[in-house]
């Protein structure tokens, strides 16, 4: 078992040292540079890296096994093993293990949630808080031995490898999907030629009809009741809907509820399952997604709604559609000169839309759907590593989990990260 010694820590300090050697990129010109906007937070290998010399004044020079924390903003819980030399932002700490020291136990241990929580004991400034060298040198952690160090840094290495290649995953199947609506929009799944003259939405095939979205359903948008008047929320029972929910894609429950009161006196539009509701206001990414909705619901202003006929069209098909004009949706809201974008009904509206027969229509929905439901695999695997990754530090950090004793030969080889810091 692992033998902790009692009362006897380490503070951060006592297992490396702070780096302070500043550097002008020109005179490094071909070296990677690390900024904060390559590191992920959670991360213990930066996936991308910059150039040195695309970027002005001095920075910091680190080394290969130096490990590169994020003092801004430290609940971002940014911290990253350097696999090659070069430099970094200066609002990266440059921190070099001592001799004997894990540099990989050293930056999972800067990911542990006790220590995350001990460097935001010492933040300062509001609009952009920092911590300091001179706060987190202080942190205290039980001494092990040097090996115990090198097996935590090791499993929480091996987690990290198995999230990347799950992410890897991930990214293949969002492309392939991508891939594939672009040919089952384009060309269908008869093999039949495509119209001889190209659409106004591009090519498609001869036998497919291009129709107005206001033909297949009315379209309307909908509002927030005032938050002051309590009767609008208090026993609240039918579920209002923030444009948060369009990542779901299929709609199936509500976080929140409005009163039948709010339902009259708001005019809220009543939306029945098998609408689309399409995100038209928004920063971010959420502008021009789209979801399904499956209950009965209503929505706030946000979000527009398509409530389709459906003996005309199969709402899964045209939500498919409609994820394939995500980027010329958000060209069109920008183009409209407002600074956040916005889509109006009025546009929605005059969407031009491809359009099989039904049967074709759910032949290529069930093709959507295979590709989904393995993209949703991938992004449970994800979420599942990441709360392995950190509940596993954890109670490696704290002796929970004890590893002295076993056998991480196998693992040795995942040791040299694939990333670019």
């Amino acid at each position: 078992t692992m033998t902790l010694q009692s009362n006897n820590q380490n503070t951060l300090e006592s297992l490396c040292s702070l780096i302070v050697n500043t550097i002008h990129p020109k005179n490094v010109e071909g070296s990677s540079y690390i900024g904060l906007e390559h590191i992920s937070s959670g991360k213990i290998f930066s996936d991308t890296s910059g150039y040195a010399e695309d970027v002005q004044s001095h920075k910091y020079f680190f080394q290969k096994n130096d490990v590169l924390y994020s003092k801004l903003r430290p609940y971002l819980d940014k911290a990253v093993l350097a696999t090659r030399d070069g430099i970094c932002t200066t609002e990266l700490l440059v921190l070099r293990p001592h001799k004997g020291v894990s540099s990989l136990f050293l930056v999972c241990m800067l990911h542990d949630k006790n220590f995350i929580e001990y460097a935001m004991e010492g933040v300062t400034g509001v609009q952009h808080p920092r911590t300091s060298w001179a706060h987190i040198k202080n942190y205290k952690i039980e001494k092990f031995s040097i090996e115990v160090y090198h097996k935590i840094g090791l499993l929480g290495a091996t987690v990290q490898h198995a999230l990347s290649f799950n992410e890897g995953l991930l990214n293949l199947a969002k492309k392939f999907k991508h891939a594939t609506m672009h040919k089952l929009f384009t060309c269908g799944l008869r093999g039949e030629a495509q119209k001889e003259k190209e659409t106004e939405i591009g090519l498609v095939p001869n036998g497919w009809k291009i129709v107005s979205l206001s033909s297949l359903g009315k379209i309307g948008n909908g509002s927030t009741p005032k938050k002051t008047i309590n009767e609008y929320w208090e026993q609240g029972y039918f579920p209002w809907l923030t444009s948060s929910k369009v990542y779901d894609r299929d709609i199936v429950s509500a976080e929140q509820f409005v009163s039948k009161i709010a339902l009259e006196e708001c005019h809220l539009p009543i939306i029945k399952p098998g609408a689309i509701l399409i995100a038209i206001t928004g920063q971010g990414k959420t502008l021009g997604h789209c979801a399904v909705l499956n209950i009965e619901a209503t929505i706030n202003q946000h979000l527009a709604y398509i409530q389709v006929d459906l003996i005309k069209a199969i709402p899964s098909f045209v939500r498919g559609y409609l994820e394939t004009q995500y980027e010329y949706l958000r060209q069109v809201a920008s183009a409209g000169g407002s600074t956040k974008g916005a889509l109006t009904c009025a546009f929605l509206s005059s969407l031009a839309i491809p359009l099989p027969d039904m049967e074709e229509q759910q032949e290529i929905v069930d093709i959507l759907d295979v590709i989904d439901r393995k993209i949703d695999l991938h992004r449970r695997k994800k979420a599942l590593l990441e709360e392995l990754f950190k509940s596993l530090l954890h109670k490696l950090m704290t002796g929970e989990i004890r590893v002295d004793e076993l056998d991480l030969s196998a693992l040795e080889a995942l040791q040299q990260p694939r990333g670019t810091a």
